[in-house]
């Protein structure tokens, strides 16, 4: 064990981390390392010699060999497989068995507390089954949410999105479920530093978390650190070490050695090209944008980890990889020289897709080349700096990087993705427009078997039929996200999957209401897009709620604002008829969808949570979904997707022109005079109008009501055949509301 502990001078967590990739690089052997900071600022770090070297690959490097398995640690064997155990084991099957196996080799370990995340290397939101990890240790497959297992407790935190969910999933007699956001519920972080101070003022040790640095942020060990800290300095203890971090890079993930020989293999599936017309720019330009931006910020190498950013930059999508998103497992850099992908060579099936890459100036090496290419770089010059979001990237990758060399900042690839261009807008017009024609033939179906034939339908067949009739529209690849259908109660829970064996499913007919939360991938476009139906009478109360849901969602839809206001100004809004009622909804109202991308995607939303300060802008794709849920009755929610656009068509026009202020061609704005943004609709689905209390509705809202559907109908019908169900149904559905 090597412990620092004269305080170097100008220390800080910075220092620590630079520290860490010395002693790193001063090993020949691979080694564990763990942090602890006091509160007087000792440095530990702990070693442990790696296994036989039989057992790994060795990656190319310019100095010591770097061990990297996908989703496993520095030492975990290369190769494609199920497990990350030697042997071939099977799965325990309960959930009490799991975590009896978990502790053990967390015993063997010395290891206090092991954290499960739900993300994998790329810190995807959806992840591979085979990064299910989760999932399998708890039962919970809510894409949001962390475990958490001590030797005598296990804890699950996630947010208010999935109480309801993870409150069904996990047994109890095991697990402890975290609110978080509810009064009182600590955050992950403070509550294993309280354990840390816990068990140190009882025993003078100290606290050992272990983690695997591939499926966690980089971020994440200061967090983690920082809580250590604070609790330390709100204790009588002083000048001590109460927690430490071991990433166990000589042992792999845990959750796979449980897992054994059950765990899935790493998808390869194979990339398509996304067409020009489609992603409205070339990789060569994206490149050479990115390229500006490195030469102003002095960074000599780029490095991109998320999937969608590596969708984007190399304009190339995938069907298999991750469920309901078209991206493909692989990293990306870009150097003034060099522009690499680095993936499986599984994935370049396609002759379209490597003359594709060579036509763009791409250099495609192996998955795990990442690593080396990194060391390699730092190698290369005293110069280097390295420009990577560690809020996007895994622990593993981002240590490697010495404080003097990293530059940590948003990507490049983030604000281009987000902002779309006008063939990635038209794309995602284009796909409401079929998705508003596949909605009709299912709503006019749904409607039919309800009313007409008299027959109750499952929430399953409701998510096989919709998917079915989107199915039939032109360029539909599969589903954005996995269908919500809750019929009654189920509606109140936010991310409800409906599964035939789960034992809550239920069946629609005309005593309850349907929350409907749906999308397609396109080729040209992502829709998401949620209605709530009730196929019989609703009550009072019940409409009363609807309408003060679309009042919200009315008052998003109509704001006008100045360029530079965050999303965060624009969620009271959504609010604001709701709060009045003494009402609310713990999820956020708007999040941004990706242009045939990810349904979910940043950095910009449309929340109450005010850390989040990226403004609205001109392009970028939005969400707007307010809701009202009540536990063990019904859920409501209604949105549609928007389209960030300024007021003026002079701005609209040098936008698509791609003048920026102070070129040539820029439309000349007198002094102090302000630019401002409006919402365009992008959704094109009729809202139920006999669930509207017409008595709470302003003139104006209605107005809007009316016109969004003649918008609606306009669009659509040409795509319908007429005197078909869903024509009728349709027409019958963008009338004029009756005002009396």
């Amino acid at each position: 064990m090597i412990i620092l502990t004269k305080r170097p001078k100008n220390f800080s967590v910075k220092t620590l981390i630079k520290y860490s990739a010395i002693a790193f690089c001063l090993s020949t052997k691979t080694v564990a390392t763990s942090f602890s900071i006091s509160h007087s600022n000792t440095f530990r770090t702990s070693t442990s010699t790696s296994a036989t070297r039989s057992q790994t690959r060795v990656l190319k490097s310019s100095t010591n060999p770097l061990f990297i398995h996908r989703g496993g640690s520095l030492l975990s064997t290369l190769k494609m497989s199920t497990t990350a155990s030697e042997k071939e084991t099977k799965a325990p099957t309960t959930t009490g068995e799991k975590l009896a196996a978990l502790r053990s080799k967390m015993v063997e370990l010395n290891i206090d507390a092991y954290i499960v995340p739900s993300d994998d290397p790329h810190l995807s939101e959806y992840v591979p089954e085979a990064y299910m990890r989760r999932r399998f240790l708890s039962d919970f497959g809510g894409s949001a949410g962390t475990a958490v297992v001590f030797q005598e407790e296990a804890n699950l935190f996630t947010d208010s999105r999935y109480h309801n969910e993870a409150s069904s999933a996990l047994d109890m007699d095991h697990w402890t479920l975290m609110k978080q956001g509810l009064p009182k519920v600590p955050t992950l972080t403070k509550y294993i530093a309280d354990k840390a101070l816990e068990k140190y003022e009882s025993s003078g040790k100290v606290f050992r978390v272990g983690i695997d640095p591939f499926v966690h942020a980089a971020s994440f060990e200061k967090d983690l650190m920082d809580a250590f800290n604070t609790a330390l300095a709100k204790s009588d203890v002083k000048d001590a070490v109460i927690g430490e971090i071991d990433t166990l890079d000589n042992e792999g993930n845990l959750v796979d050695k449980v897992w054994g020989t059950d765990r899935p293999p790493v998808p390869t599936s194979p990339f398509r090209v996304h067409p020009l017309e489609f992603a409205g720019k070339s990789v060569v330009d994206k490149v050479q944008d990115i390229r500006d931006e490195m030469e102003d910020n002095k960074a000599t190498l780029s490095i991109f980890s998320a999937l969608d950013d590596i969708a984007y930059l190399f304009n190339v999508r995938a069907k298999g990889d991750v469920d309901t998103c078209p991206v493909g497992i692989a990293y990306g850099t870009i150097t003034k020289d060099e522009v690499t992908i680095f993936c499986d060579e599984a994935k370049l099936t396609s002759d379209e897709v490597k003359q594709h890459f060579k036509d763009s100036g791409v250099t495609v090496k192996p998955y795990d080349d990442i690593i080396s290419t990194v060391k390699d770089h730092l190698a290369s010059t005293d110069d280097a700096k390295v420009w990577i979001d560690k809020t996007r990237s895994n622990y593993a990758l981002s240590r490697l990087i010495p404080e003097k060399s990293l530059m940590d900042k948003q990507n490049a690839v983030t604000p281009m993705k987000a902002c779309k261009n006008k063939a990635e807008m038209e794309g995602m017009k284009r796909a409401h427009i079929v998705d508003g024609a596949a909605m009709a033939n299912f709503i006019a179906w749904l409607e039919n078997t309800i009313v007409n034939e008299g027959r109750s339908v499952s929430e399953v067949e409701i998510d096989k039929v919709l998917t079915g009739y989107r199915a039939e529209q032109p360029g539909y690849i599969e589903d954005s996200f996995p269908t919500i259908a809750g019929v009654g109660p189920n509606g109140a829970i936010i991310h409800y999957r409906a599964k035939e064996d789960s034992g809550i499913m239920k069946y629609l007919d005309t005593k309850n209401p349907i929350l409907i939360d749906s999308g397609g991938q396109y080729t040209y476009g992502t829709t998401d897009v949620t209605r709530t139906w009730h196929f019989g009478e609703a009550t009072p109360e019940f409409k009363e709620n609807f309408t003060r849901v679309l009042k919200g969602n009315i008052g998003v839809d109509t704001m006008i604002f100045p360029t530079g206001t965050p999303g965060f100004v624009l969620d009271v809004f959504a609010r604001k008829s709701l709060w009045e009622a003494g009402l609310d909804y713990g999820h956020g109202t708007g999040h941004g969808v990706g242009a045939a991308l990810n349904v979910h995607e940043g950095p910009h939303s449309i929340s109450p949570r005010f850390a989040n300060k990226e403004p609205m802008k001109k392009g970028m794709v939005v969400s707007n979904e307010p809701g009202l849920y009540e536990d063990g009755s019904f859920g409501i929610r209604i949105e549609n997707l928007l389209e960030c656009t300024y007021v003026l068509n002079e701005d609209n026009d040098a936008y698509d022109k791609g003048l920026q202020e102070g070129d040539e061609g820029y439309p000349e704005k007198e002094v102090g005079k302000k630019t401002f943004l409006r919402f365009n609709k992008l959704t094109m689905i009729p809202i139920q109008k006999n669930l509207i209390d017409v008595s709470l509705m302003t003139v104006e809202e209605l107005d809007w009501l009316d016109a969004y559907h003649q918008e609606v109908f306009d669009k659509v019908s040409p795509l319908l055949e007429k005197d078909t169900p869903a024509y009728e149904w349709l027409s019958k559905s963008c009338e004029k509301i009756e005002r009396s």
